[in-house]
């Protein structure tokens, strides 16, 4: 008879026990040495403040865990989201999906001077598509900053050799745009009619490698769309040249934008088939504008 496993269940983690685990995690996942690895201590002195540590646990074993401190932006309290990480085996499960669930009900819970958070922040590399996917089709993010080698021109990781550059992402909890991702709603069929009539200003050429069109005439306009490879992880190991060249000009791309008044809205994981590019929407304006909400929370509301 083949035994079952037991359920995943997501809590805090609780003690030193569960923060060890959480360690050898962060080890496996990104394969780093004990120089980048969050030290021990750090991580006891984080939980023990207040932080939030949460894990997912196969019976007693921690599977994945999401880390996020307290933080400040425009003199608001959020949280943001530093680490979030889930073991290979477990990783078509949506288990980064449902941490992000619990972090954010966690959140919307807190009070500082009986004030609400209601944002959180984090990072990840815009040439990673299954997390772009996460974060902007399903959870509802918006980015509004591009920070070049954000770690450092490399870590000890092998995910980190090809630059660590990061958007900021800001994920507004109680949001209209948020509530209808986490419910469901596919945005996928209005993303690619916007798309249709654009000429995006990283693009695929005829070899897989990326072509910059005319920026004076990209910024002219409403939208400005941003082709990525639909999995920079294996163009990083079959050709890193070839993947150098994505990051520079996705870098060039994404600081000329923003610098320029747009903001990163949406992301469609592909657009030309199964192994087609993955493409970012970005808009012209502020997010104030896209999102009412966040004008409400920057007028001091609660």
């Amino acid at each position: 008879m083949v035994q079952s496993k037991p359920p995943i269940t997501i809590r805090d983690l609780q003690g030193l026990h569960d923060l060890k685990q959480a360690e050898a995690v962060e080890r496996e996942v990104w394969e780093l040495s004990d120089l980048d690895t969050t030290p021990l201590t750090l991580a006891v002195a984080t939980q023990q403040a207040g932080n939030l540590w949460l894990g997912a646990f196969e019976g007693g074993t921690l599977v994945g865990f999401a880390f996020g401190f307290l933080g400040l932006e425009d003199g608001r309290p959020n949280l943001h989201s530093h680490m979030l990480a889930v073991r290979a085996p477990y990783r078509n499960s949506d288990l980064g999906y449902k941490l992000k669930l619990a972090q954010r009900e966690r959140v919307l819970a807190m009070r500082i001077n009986d004030a609400r958070i209601t944002e959180i922040t984090w990072t990840f590399d815009p040439l990673q598509s299954k997390n772009a996917h996460l974060n902007f089709a399903k959870l509802g993010v918006i980015s509004l900053s591009y920070k070049v080698d954000f770690y450092g021109p490399e870590t000890s990781s092998t995910l980190h050799r090809n630059s660590t550059d990061r958007l900021w992402v800001k994920w507004p909890l109680a949001s209209r745009r948020v509530q209808t991702r986490l419910h469901g709603k596919d945005h996928r069929a209005e993303m690619l009619d916007a798309l249709r009539t654009l000429q995006p200003l990283i693009q695929f050429n005829a070899h897989g490698k990326p072509h910059r069109t005319d920026l004076p005439a990209a910024l002219l306009r409403q939208r400005i769309a941003i082709e990525i490879p639909s999995d920079v992880g294996s163009v990083e190991q079959k050709d890193p040249a070839l993947a150098r060249e994505w990051r520079l000009a996705t870098r060039w791309a994404f600081t000329a934008a923003l610098q320029s008044g747009f903001f990163v809205a949406e992301f469609c994981r592909t657009v030309r088939g199964q192994q087609g590019p993955g493409v970012y929407l970005l808009e012209k304006g502020t997010p104030e504008e896209y999102i009412p909400e966040l004008a409400y929370q920057t007028n001091g509301a609660r």
